[in-house]
C-alpha cells in the first residue's frame, strides 16, 4: 500500500497538471470569443452575435442551421447504433463468447487505423446503392459515422464492463427467472450507464466535427455548412464553433451527473 502511494502524485502536482490543461484548452477559446466579439475600430461588440441568433440570422445562415439539424439527427441515429447494436453485442461477446473478444476487439479498434480517406474510398460504392435504395439524405451518414465512433464507444463501454461482474450479476438474475431483455434492460444496464453515457457523448462529438466523410460523400452537415458560409462570413464559423462546444460541455456535465453513482440509505 506503501509503494502505492508513493508513486500517487501529490496534490500540488495534480493541480499543476490541472492549471495546464485547463490554460492549454482555455487559451483558444477565449481567443475565438475575443475575436468575435472584435470591433472593427477595436472595441467590443455583440452585433455578430447578434445578427447570428436574430430571425434575419436564420435567413441568411440557413445553411448552418440546416447543417447543424443534419449533424444532431446524425447524433441521435449513431448513438441509436451504438446503443441498441454495439453494447448488447459487447454484452453478449463478453458473457457467452469469451473465446471471441481478442478477435471482436480487433474488428471494432479496425476503423481508428484507416484514414478516413480510405474509408470513404470504400463506402463510395455501399453509398451508391444506398442512395437508389434509401435516398441521399443526410441521416444515410449515420451508418459511415457508426463505422467512425466504433473505437472510441468500445474503450468506454468495455471500460465499465470490466468494472462489472456481469457474469455474477446475469446468472443471479436468471436463476431468479428474468429473461435475457430484463437481464440487460434492468440489471446489466444500469450498472454500465457510466460507459454507455461515455460513448453516447463521444458519439455526438465525432458527429459533430466530423469534415471529410460528409464533404467526399456530398451531404450537408454542420462541418460542411460552415465552410460553406465561412468564405463570406468568417465570423460566423467561429460563433457557431462555441454555441457547439458549449452544447458539448453541457452534455458532458449532464453526464457526469447522471454517472455518478448514487447513493441512499439501505432499509433497515
Amino acid at each position: 500500500m506503501s509503494a502505492t502511494r508513493g508513486i500517487e502524485p501529490s496534490r500540488v502536482t495534480r493541480l499543476a497538471i490541472g492549471i495546464v490543461i485547463g490554460v492549454l484548452f482555455a487559451v483558444p477559446l477565449v481567443s475565438t470569443l475575443l475575436y468575435t466579439l472584435r470591433a472593427d475600430d477595436g472595441g467590443v461588440t455583440l452585433d455578430r452575435w447578434a445578427a447570428v441568433l436574430s430571425p434575419a440570422g436564420a435567413r441568411l445562415y440557413g445553411p448552418i442551421w440546416v447543417g447543424l439539424g443534419n449533424s444532431l439527427t446524425l447524433a441521435v441515429v449513431t448513438v441509436g447504433i451504438v446503443l441498441l447494436l454495439l453494447a448488447p453485442t459487447m454484452i453478449l461477446v463478453n458473457l457467452r463468447f469469451a473465446r471471441l473478444l481478442p478477435a471482436f476487439e480487433f474488428v471494432v479498434l479496425l476503423p481508428i487505423t484507416i484514414p478516413a480517406i480510405v474509408l470513404v474510398v470504400g463506402l463510395s460504392p455501399i453509398y451508391l446503392q444506398i442512395g437508389r435504395t434509401l435516398g441521399t439524405g443526410a441521416w444515410t451518414l449515420a451508418f459511415a459515422y457508426g463505422i467512425t465512433v466504433l473505437p472510441f464507444a468500445y474503450r468506454a463501454i468495455q471500460a465499465s464492463i470490466d468494472a462489472v461482474d456481469m457474469r455474477t450479476l446475469a446468472e443471479a438474475a436468471r436463476s431468479l427467472g428474468a429473461s435475457w431483455i430484463t437481464v440487460v434492460l434492468r440489471v446489466l444496464a444500469p450498472n454500465l450507464r457510466p460507459g454507455l453515457l461515455a460513448a453516447s457523448l463521444i458519439s455526438v462529438a465525432v458527429v459533430l466535427g466530423e469534415f471529410t466523410i460528409a464533404s467526399l460523400l456530398n451531404r450537408q452537415v454542420f462541418q460542411t455548412a460552415m465552410v460553406v458560409v465561412g468564405k463570406s462570413d468568417a465570423y460566423a464559423p467561429a460563433i457557431f464553433t462555441l454555441l457547439a462546444l458549449g452544447l458539448v460541455f453541457l452534455l458532458l456535465i449532464t453526464i457526469a451527473v447522471a454517472g455518478r453513482p448514487r447513493t441512499g440509505r439501505n432499509p433497515s
